[in-house]
């Protein structure tokens, strides 16, 4: 009877155990996605999301479900295999639950970032997961087996269930935000004299919102949005949390995920004057079709939402800004484009790229110059600051001024982040975010090294149709550039290296490794003074740690 009692409180510990963890690990995920089942959804189509659905121990779940279903009708099989049925079922959770505790101890969880939201889904998700462990024992009070065998079901439809619980809720969080964001328009409607400038792109959108508040801090009252605060929600909070009297301008990065979404934000926020940083394909695949990304995402509805004596600041270096907005008669007072590329409304020239800083000079129609010194770490920069004084001169500056105040921009404001790492390396640290312009520019930087070149990334995800061409170009720029290639994730890995081999590359050099240990074993030898290592996108956190290691 005692071991009888032990072994169903070790088996319910170790089940509640693995229950904890795939649900920390479901509320990770739909927050990370932003609870839009667009992209939650994208995700399962990884290499490594379809692993996990298909992991070894859930079929060996299903397994022990489908033979235990088979002892109804076979009684002499339930016989003889029933013991071997329980141990392998206490062996399953057992090593599951094992895992949880060295996850716990090496702080490898994974775990959503604490808010009233997933602090709310968590207590509900955790209730009804003790409920069914309480209900399963109520149901079942002397028939061991059966109670396994609904914990056992719980279990293996838990992601289901969990995901079930998030979307239920999605309603009542959507009248919240609605009452939130109608909040956030009554206040944004009392600062009659306030100028919005509004940021959105495929790309560039952070830093082009950190050059331009740094800039026109110098003479005015800014405030911008903070670090991932480009949503509907986000952009609210500022709102309400952070816009007083004092502010003369709100600097507003927009980001948006389907048609409609930088409509909704500009209705907040009332911008008066638009940028667009660029246009590519990130996101294609939860906008579906071009003409949505470009109608969301690319500007159009930001260069709408604009009134009649706007303006709108465009990157002429984006083939798909200029295909779609250079000859399109906008009822604006202006429409500015930039380049690096030729002369246009502002443009710069004599660019000077080195590893941690750019000299370069503006030019603009209107007879001004003025060169900058800055120190960022990549020429995709040069873009960004173009857009910047764009909106910057809309309020009165000189270039000359913008110029001086460029100089106060932090090295960590742009995308590239240039450490000394392990060994002495030279670390750039690209990890906030990545798509397909932002690794190619990263890994064209690496050209100003002399020694040994090595990059670390995933494959990029939501790219649609386009993400086979989109991995075959980053493949060639691999090949051009490094001495070696870890691609962390097997999703188009196999376009990646088939077009680095095709372009002469050795195979050995272009890998596929996702677990940490293996990826420090190759690349720790790399790790000396006069090499680089570019950390790209969503890399293992132990290797940016261990990267960073004196």
């Amino acid at each position: 009877m005692m071991a009888k009692f032990l072994l169903i409180l070790s088996l319910s510990f170790f089940w509640l155990a693995r229950e904890l963890k795939i649900a920390l690990f479901y509320l990770y995920l739909w927050q990370l996605k932003e609870y839009h089942l667009g992209r939650f959804y994208d995700h399962f189509r990884t290499e490594k999301s379809k692993r996990l659905i298909f992991h070894p121990l859930k079929i060996a779940k299903i397994l022990l479900f489908l033979i235990y279903i088979c002892f109804f009708f076979f009684p002499t099989i339930a016989f003889l295999l029933n013991s071997l049925w329980l141990f392998s079922l206490l062996i399953i959770y057992g090593l599951e639950a094992v895992v949880f505790l060295k996850d716990v101890f090496r702080k490898t969880l994974k775990k959503p970032t604490l808010t009233i939201k997933t602090v709310f889904l968590g207590l509900v998700v955790i209730s009804a997961l003790g409920s069914g462990l309480i209900l399963a024992k109520v149901v079942f009070p002397n028939d061991f087996q059966k109670f396994l065998l609904t914990l056992l079901v719980l279990d293996i439809f838990s992601p289901f269930l969990i995901s079930l619980l998030v979307i239920s809720f999605q309603p009542l969080t959507i009248i919240w935000q609605k009452s939130i964001i109608e909040k956030a328009k009554r206040k944004r409607a009392q600062f009659k004299n306030l100028v919005v400038i509004g940021i959105t792109g495929s790309y560039g959108k952070t830093s082009t919102k950190e050059f331009l508040a740094t800039i026109l801090s110098q003479k005015l009252n800014v405030l911008r949005t903070k670090e991932h605060q480009n949503s509907e929600m986000g952009i609210s909070r500022c709102v309400l949390d952070e816009l007083n009297e004092n502010h003369q301008v709100f600097v507003v990065e927009m980001g948006a995920y389907g048609v409609g979404g930088i409509k909704l934000l500009a209705d907040i926020v009332k911008p008066q004057i638009g940028i667009v940083t660029g246009i590519n394909e990130q996101h294609l695949a939860l906008f579906g079709t071009m003409e949505n990304l470009i109608s969301a995402e690319g500007g159009q509805e930001l260069i709408e939402s604009l009134p009649k004596n706007g303006v709108v600041i465009l990157n002429g270096n984006s083939q798909l800004v200029m295909s779609n907005f250079r000859f399109l008669a906008l009822d604006l007072k202006s429409q500015i484009f930039c380049s690096t590329k030729e002369k246009m409304d502002i443009w710069a020239e004599d660019i000077k790229t080195e590893k941690d800083r750019l000299s370069f000079r503006i030019v603009s129609k209107d007879g001004q110059a003025a060169n900058f010194k800055v120190n960022l770490v990549g020429r995709q920069d040069v873009e960004n600051i173009l857009l910047t004084a764009g909106g910057a001169k809309e309020l009165g500056f000189t270039l000359e001024e913008i110029a001086r105040a460029a100089e106060r921009i932090k090295p960590d404001q742009g995308a590239l982040k240039l450490l000394k790492g392990s060994g002495g390396v030279d670390l750039i640290d690209s990890t906030y975010s990545a798509n397909t312009n932002g690794v190619l520019a990263a890994l064209d930087h690496l050209k100003l090294w002399s020694g040994k070149k090595i990059i670390i990334m995933p494959c990029l995800i939501e790219l649609g149709s386009v993400s086979i061409e989109a991995h075959r170009q980053i493949g060639k720029k691999i090949a051009e550039v490094c001495d070696l290639g870890v691609i962390t994730t097997q999703d188009k890995f196999a376009e990646i290296k088939e077009e680095a081999v095709r372009l002469g590359m050795n195979p050995n050099n272009i890998l596929s490794l996702e677990d940490p240990r293996e990826i420090w074993e190759k690349i720790k030898g790399f790790c000396q003074e006069g090499n680089v290592l570019l950390l790209e996108g969503r890399v293992p956190p132990e290797i940016l740690a261990k990267a960073q290691e004196p």
